[in-house]
């Protein structure tokens, strides 16, 4: 099972259980008519992707000026395959910072990746994981540590992506819901920017990330939460006869100095997240 949790937190659960997969025969079809194509896009871009990077980074070291564009035109690609549509409002700031966004489900990656250049903070334990972890790895990801001890130096690698003009992206929820809600964040994630380094420079950009269902589906049917498997949700969103959309809200950023202290920044980015996505989803 591939684990939801990109950034530590537990597991968000529902009281009612997960709808369950059914496919028919149409919904088998077009898992193998959009599931190949797909696989030779991910697969294709990461090779791609390796090879570029095999050139980049000795010119050009933590700068990244052409791969990013790779995983961005695999997220666009996969989303038409998927035949999902994405509905972008505002822009990404200009400003050097950090984004953050509500969890929904594992499709957030190819949707927060697809209209604009972002790379992912994860947990470290993410780098080991099979297949994920090469992807992540690939694609820029930076990788976190709670441990007091690198502190210091995980604040250096934020330093030095952000001065490379790197829009760096996290959960704060630190777990995936149904897409029916926003949890409360966590203000420890918020904690790293308010480093000397980073204080007076760090905006940071809040996103609402809003799922509407195929016709007829229920509104959480895009929702990948809990102990739910990774496979049977792949093959429920390949196998839809129709598919829905994914709005994305790109509010306006916050500068960090402006705040006394993490928890009043975590709230404000909560309360611009959680109004987005309750305006979103009263006008679906």
């Amino acid at each position: 099972m591939v684990e939801r949790n990109v950034v530590d937190g537990p597991l968000w659960h529902s009281d009612d259980a997960p709808d369950p997969v059914e496919l028919g025969f149409l919904g088998w079809l077009l898992v193998f008519l959009r599931g190949i194509p797909l696989a030779i896009l991910v697969f294709g871009g990461l090779i791609v992707l390796l090879a570029v990077r095999l050139i980049e980074r000795p010119i050009f070291g933590v700068r990244r000026p052409v791969s990013p564009f790779i995983p961005q035109f695999v997220c666009r690609n996969a989303f038409r395959i998927l035949g999902i549509r994405i509905e972008t409002s505002g822009e990404l700031m200009r400003e050097q910072g950090a984004v953050v966004a509500n969890h929904t489900s594992w499709l957030d990656i190819f949707a927060l990746n697809a209209p604009k250049r972002v790379y992912f903070v994860s947990k470290a334990e993410v780098a080991k994981w099979p297949a994920i972890g090469w992807l992540a790895r690939a694609t820029g990801t930076v990788f976190i540590e709670r441990n007091p001890k690198k502190a210091r130096e995980q604040t250096r690698v934020f330093e030095e992506r952000l001065k490379a003009g790197h829009k760096l992206l996290f959960f704060p929820e630190g777990t995936s819901t149904d897409g029916l809600r926003v949890l409360p964040f966590k203000s420890t994630l918020f904690a790293a920017f308010f480093a000397e380094e980073l204080r007076d420079f760090m905006h940071i950009q809040p996103v609402s990330v809003v799922y509407h269902p195929p016709k007829g589906k229920p509104d959480r049917f895009y929702g990948w939460w809990g102990e739910m498997d990774f496979g049977p949700h792949l093959l429920k969103t390949l196998g839809a006869r129709q598919q829905g959309r994914v709005q994305l809200i790109f509010h306006s950023s916050a500068r960090v100095s402006d705040f006394p202290s993490r928890k009043a920044l975590a709230s404000h980015c909560e309360q611009a997240v959680r109004h987005g996505h309750a305006l979103a989803r009263l006008k679906k």
